[in-house]
């Protein structure tokens, strides 16, 4: 037995998408609304619930011009490579959605970093590496599940890491701090979501070893 809504549980998560296109880039997002999700976010499972997960807000309009100069460097050039002609219409319009972002990132409402306090090591193992990032996605997924059901769309992006160094100098972040995600937040447009389509459970998923699916 359980005491939640199965069918609003579902629908959340099901019809919490990367938003890009439809995010309002005109009215702004309550500091206090970004915080509420943050809170949420902490609620998420982490490795030895050491709590050292940070999260930075960029909501100056100046701070997230410099950031969006970084971003275009990077995301601009990467989905020009993109051959649309050779696409389903399904690709070409998330690579669409993906240019939309790229050439308005400096207009997102806000801009919220996800951060470690700490950095893995060189060489750092799949395990180890597993285990790092293990303990931050689950609470951005969370964050972007509670900013859907308040009516705020995200986008998990990660152009701007690889000039990491240089976006941590401009907003003061210390060199033993790793950024994993950058999420442009809004308002969406327009009407509800539905669900995207997606190959069936029983076609993707073996028991007891690989590719045995009874």
């Amino acid at each position: 037995m359980t005491d939640f809504d199965l069918a609003e549980t579902d629908r959340l998560l099901t019809t919490t998408k990367q938003v890009r296109k439809r995010l309002d880039l005109s009215r702004p997002v309550p500091r206090e609304v970004l915080l509420e999700c943050i809170d949420i976010a902490s609620h998420a499972p982490m490795g030895g619930n050491l709590e050292r997960n940070r999260w930075l807000v960029i909501d100056d309009p100046d701070k997230k011009a410099m950031i969006g100069e970084v971003y275009q460097r990077v995301g601009q050039p990467y989905l020009a490579a993109n051959d649309l002609e050779a696409m389903s219409p399904r690709q070409r319009r998330v690579v669409e959605s993906a240019r939309f972002l790229v050439d308005h990132i400096a207009d997102v409402p806000a801009m919220v970093i996800a951060m470690r306090l700490d950095r893995l090591p060189d060489g750092a193992g799949n395990a180890e590496v597993s285990g790092y990032h293990g303990s931050v996605a689950p609470g951005i997924w969370s964050f972007q599940l509670a900013a859907r059901a308040r009516g705020i769309g995200s986008a998990w992006t990660s152009f701007h890491i690889v000039h990491e160094a240089e976006v941590a100098e401009m907003l003061g972040i210390p060199d033993t701090v790793t950024q994993i995600a950058l999420l442009p937040v809004g308002y969406y447009t327009g009407e509800s979501f539905v669900p995207a389509p997606r190959r069936p459970a029983a076609e993707i998923t073996y028991f007891n070893q690989w590719k045995q699916t009874i």
